[in-house]
């Protein structure tokens, strides 16, 4: 049974998802509260697997929750908002926020994209080593090795994407391929998310992420990680 969590002070948001999960979903456990600080103290103590959040709380800002919810990196983070301004979008996903959705939303939309991120994550990982050239990769622990020795502590998603490029070590992954593993489908604005994601993951392994050594574009269709782990 999964357990999600929704941090929503508007009521009548939080019983429309109760119901379209209870209906939909009937087996996953839902949680719910009104206050960011109560929505930490909850992930906190109940150790969800997913979280739901709204950036407009009555408290304190969204982002702030969102920041302290990314310090427990297996943790599944939706933001949910009326927020649906580019600037918002693209600092929730590089805060570490595996979707973004504004509202109105569409509960059967939302809820098949929530399926796809727990279905790619399941309860007890199992561990899987890639490497490609002087990166490796632990799938189970979220982590890579740099080729300096050290090792770099990954979001889920991050460590997805991370994993198909060293799958496909030396080939390019196009963008659809890459949003169709995240998110189950590849819809509008995934190739603008898919940025933000390479962007961080360039900030995290790269000695200049303005020039990529590791993570590498290809205009037009998608990334790749050069055969060697390094171009040239």
């Amino acid at each position: 049974m999964s357990k999600i969590l929704i941090i929503e002070d508007d009521q009548s948001i939080v019983e429309y998802l109760r119901t379209a999960f209870k209906v939909n979903w009937p087996e996953t456990e839902f949680i719910s509260v009104g206050f960011g600080t109560e929505g930490i103290a909850t992930a906190q103590s109940e150790g969800p697997d997913l979280v739901i959040l709204d950036l407009g709380l009555p408290d304190i800002d969204g982002f702030e929750v969102l920041k302290t919810l990314r310090k427990f990196p297996r943790m599944l983070i939706v933001i949910l908002t009326a927020r649906s301004d580019e600037k918002d979008i693209v600092k929730g996903l590089e805060l570490g926020a595996d979707d973004y959705v504004v509202k109105p939303f569409r509960q059967l939309e939302l809820i098949a994209r929530v399926r796809t991120l727990l279905r790619r994550q399941p309860g007890v990982p199992e561990q899987e080593v890639l490497r490609c050239g002087k990166l490796t990769l632990d799938t189970a622990k979220n982590d890579i090795t740099t080729p300096s020795g050290g090792r770099i502590e990954l979001t889920r998603t991050e460590s997805i994407i991370l994993a198909q490029l060293i799958r496909n070590c030396g080939r390019v992954v196009e963008h659809s391929k890459l949003a169709e593993i995240i998110w189950g489908e590849d819809y509008p604005g995934s190739v603008n998310a898919l940025r933000v994601y390479i962007g961080r993951l360039r900030r995290k392994l790269e000695a200049d992420a303005a020039s990529p050594a590791f993570i590498l574009s290809k205009a037009g269709q998608g990334y790749y990680i050069p055969a060697g782990g390094h171009p040239g």
